[in-house]
């Protein structure tokens, strides 16, 4: 459940969402991904970080993209 894990504080990165006890936003560990970075390498990287932080993280951006309004993009 990522309700756990994650919290948002208009004091702490401009009110993003991060990963409780971490200045980690999600948009961040979801561009490392993006990059290409895996799992281990995120958690070697950033050892305040725990796995369940970063799968509540990815939990928490599909819950969001489920729930928005999507439109479409023409080229």
């Amino acid at each position: 459940m990522w309700q756990t894990w994650i919290t948002s504080n208009p004091k702490v990165l401009t009110g993003k969402p991060i990963v409780k006890h971490t200045r980690l936003s999600v948009g961040f560990l979801l561009g490392l991904l993006a990059q290409g970075w895996t799992e281990t390498q995120i958690l070697e990287n950033y050892p305040q970080l725990t796995r369940e932080g970063l799968r509540a993280a990815i939990a928490y951006a599909q819950e969001t993209v489920e729930e928005e309004a999507m439109f479409e993009i023409s080229r």
